[in-house]
């Protein structure tokens, strides 16, 4: 994937998280924290190399409709997720 494909940032209210350059051991702790420190109206933009899906079931079961999950790309090896927090 290339970084044209969640970069640049034209909004200062999206974050983006490269799940790529996180240790599986560490990846979903990492994720529930980043979450966690996003504000109402913010936006973590995630990339992976593939569909996440267990961790999307696990955010919904965690976060309720606290964040909102929308697939900017969603094609093999090119995943990329907008996590929005809502108000």
């Amino acid at each position: 994937m290339t970084q044209d494909a969640f970069l640049p940032m034209f909004d200062q209210n999206i974050y983006p998280f490269d799940a790529r350059g996180v240790a599986k051991r560490f990846r979903h702790a990492a994720i529930f924290g980043a979450l966690s420190a996003l504000h109402p109206g913010e936006t973590m933009r995630f990339c992976n190399d593939h569909d996440p899906l267990p961790l999307l079931a696990q955010i919904e079961a965690h976060f309720g409709n606290r964040v909102g999950i929308s697939y900017i790309t969603r094609e093999p090896g090119e995943i990329v997720i907008d996590f929005e927090i809502q108000g």
